[in-house]
């Protein structure tokens, strides 16, 4: 069946994927960025390779974006200590993670190349890989399936197959089954995924596959640490601030109007609005839609600082400092839930946040640990997110528990990028 996919895959599926993200090129921005950057991939990879002595090991990483590279930063980090002299080379899918990662156990980092089988062979030859590892779900066939015939040891960790998944579906598993049969090891997030997992590999000559969690817990701790030590300040202590991330055009139909008519009830009540790409055209859209509707509203444009100001909203346009500004919050609304599926809900979690987010939320093993824990809340409609949000506001012992519930969700699942760390090692 690998060579009957192989042929589909090369001869149909890639070629109109190739058309339509070069027709999307046109249109789209950061399409366009990260097309434009594959056609370097090979150069980038040759220079840094030139005079190195590449007996020392090379641990390939690849991920699709900056979340997924901060899922995986905890595993660099355990590996360098292993493997001082190893080399950490980081491939990305997304201008938003290439542009942003940048680490200094990282020794070099690059997009993709094509998936194309010539480019794929180019690649595996200047890098000569011990292994590779994939960070959560970016999988791309020939990689795969050309380093199981080279018999390079392939690992994908924080795998998370929900139970709607169309990798489910019988023609779709087909296919899937014969990637993840290629993978020499496969670590999952839950027990669950385990489960669904076995659904889609053959009962022979299946891959390794073992329950480890997810890194990302370890990150968000550590990245949380040192910058918590400086706030001591009671939960409580902090201003009435409600903070509202990676806001998509979908989450602002359904939360604007709920939090326009709670500011004009409250004036100690205080927002943070962050949209999920904060373009200029984006910022002054949102800020004239608050305006308009008689709220003081100033724009955060600064990196470097932290200070909000006194008014009642503030819109943050630059990116990279998020998970500090919740820590200047009480209540987080995460976005990404009524459009593509929830963004990160672990950085307003350990900083003891409630959380809400839309019902898209399958994409999101956390998420569903806040709900089962009661950290975090789905909405689906206006009132429920009205609802959900004044009980919070005006129920203390309900905002404590919910908040000792959220940041739990973390402190229970630390750990996991010394286990994943040992499967690379030893597996």
């Amino acid at each position: 069946m690998k060579i009957i996919w192989g042929l589909i895959y090369n001869l149909v599926i890639l070629p109109v994927l190739y058309f339509l993200v070069l027709i999307g090129t046109l249109f789209n921005s950061k399409l366009r960025e990260g097309f434009i950057g594959r056609f370097y991939s090979i150069s980038t990879l040759r220079s840094f390779f030139s005079g190195k002595n590449q007996s020392r090991g090379v641990y390939w990483f690849h991920v699709a974006s900056y979340g997924e590279f901060q899922q995986a930063l905890p595993v660099i980090k355990g590996l360098k200590e292993i493997e001082p002299s190893c080399l950490v080379l980081v491939s990305f899918f997304s201008p938003s993670g290439f542009n942003l990662a940048g680490h200094e156990l990282v020794d070099c980092k690059f997009y993709l190349p094509f998936d194309f089988i010539w480019t794929v062979q180019k690649t595996l030859n200047i890098i000569n890989p011990k292994k590779i590892i994939f960070a959560g779900y970016d999988i791309w066939p020939n990689l795969v399936w050309i380093s199981n015939l080279q018999n390079i040891h392939t690992t994908i960790f924080a795998t998370h197959i929900n139970s709607r998944s169309p990798k489910l579906y019988p023609v779709i598993k087909n296919f899937y089954r014969s990637i993840y049969d290629s993978f020499s090891t496969i670590y999952t997030i839950s027990g669950l995924d385990y489960i669904h997992l076995q659904k889609i590999v053959s009962t022979r000559n299946s891959p390794l596959i073992r329950v480890l969690g997810n890194p990302r817990f370890d990150h968000v701790k550590d990245h949380a640490d040192s910058f918590s030590k400086e706030r001591t300040k009671s939960l409580l202590d902090r201003k009435k601030r409600i903070i509202a991330g990676s806001v998509w055009p979908e989450d602002e139909s359904i939360i604007f109007e709920p939090l326009i008519q709670l500011l004009k009830e409250n004036k100690e009540i205080f927002l943070l609005w962050i949209p999920h790409e904060p373009k200029d055209e984006v910022i002054n859209s949102v800020v004239q839609k608050f305006v308009r509707s008689g709220i003081v509203t100033t724009i955060h444009s600064s990196a470097n600082s932290l200070e909000l100001g006194d008014s009642q909203v503030v819109v943050v346009g630059v990116v990279g400092i998020l998970s500090k500004l919740y820590w200047q919050g009480q209540i987080a609304y995460i976005g990404g839930g009524f459009s593509s599926g929830v963004h990160n809900v672990m950085e307003p979690a350990i900083a003891r946040l409630p959380v809400l987010f839309g019902s898209k939320y399958d994409n999101s093993q956390e998420a569903k640990e806040l709900i089962a824990t009661g950290g975090g809340f789905s909405i689906t409609t206006s009132n429920e997110f009205s609802t959900h949000l004044r009980s919070l506001l005006n129920n203390q012992e309900h905002y404590i528990n919910t908040s000792f519930a959220a940041t739990d969700v973390i402190h229970n699942n630390l750990g996991s990028s010394t286990r994943v760390v040992r499967g690379i090692i030893r597996d």
